[in-house]
């Protein structure tokens, strides 16, 4: 671990000690404080010790896989920005790792520099947190908190799902193409072949429509969604 002054402490987590010791060198670079953990059970208690300010998690690993540790830090209302990285590339796969609570998702092996770009858009949005309450409808966003009320009913968001949700709310009855919501979202353009907007969109209506609510983010056809009633 590097104890010089940091511009961010990260948890890296890998069942394999080369990858660990590699990508632990590759960050150091970069001037962050880095921790390592070689399994799902470590990761859980390094992030409870040393609240980290984003999780490099490899998604297949023995016993408590990274999706699991996901899940279990999201259940426990933990919303540290979580980046999968994994060799699975079915689309599938992906869709699970953002439904378990991954903020992003990337595939090994991995360029170091779009590795890097990635951390760094995750924790500007992270710090990047005001004192305003945006609002649309019966749909109330606290930017402090990254919380929402629908109603009565309060949502818990991931990072990544309150950065989509605030876009469309300010932005409310425009439509806006799924490029812009990349861009300003991740801060850089997944490609044309991600579906990685529409995921994170479905598990948005997933959650604002828990208890049949009427739908707020609407798919505008071969362009990308816009916020309105229905």
């Amino acid at each position: 671990m590097n104890q010089r002054t940091n511009v961010g402490t990260l948890l890296v987590v890998d069942d394999e000690p080369a990858v660990r010791e590699a990508l632990t060198d590759a960050l150091e670079t970069q001037s962050y404080a880095v921790h390592t953990a070689c399994d799902g059970a470590e990761a859980l208690r390094a992030v409870a010790d040393l609240r980290p300010d984003l999780i490099l998690l490899d998604v297949m690993m023995p016993a408590l896989d990274g999706l699991a540790v996901c899940r279990a830090l999201r259940s426990a209302g933990d919303r540290t920005p979580i980046v999968a990285l994994t060799a699975r590339t079915a689309a599938q796969d992906r869709i699970d790792g953002l439904d378990a609570g991954a903020d992003d998702y990337v595939l090994k092996p991995y360029d170091l520099g779009e590795l890097f770009a990635r951390i760094r858009a995750l924790l500007r949005r992270t710090r990047d947190v005001g004192g305003d309450r945006l609002a649309f409808a019966d749909l109330t966003l606290d930017e402090a908190t990254r919380q929402g009320v629908r109603g009565s009913r309060v949502i818990q968001f991931s990072e990544t799902e309150f950065a989509l949700l605030a876009l469309l709310v300010r932005n409310a009855g425009q439509v806006l193409t799924r490029e812009i919501i990349t861009d300003r979202v991740w801060g850089y353009d997944f490609g044309p072949s991600s579906n990685s907007v529409d995921v994170y969109v479905r598990y948005l209506r997933r959650k604002l429509e828990a208890d049949g609510e009427p739908r707020l983010v609407h798919t505008v056809r071969g362009i990308g969604y816009q916020l309105r009633l229905p």
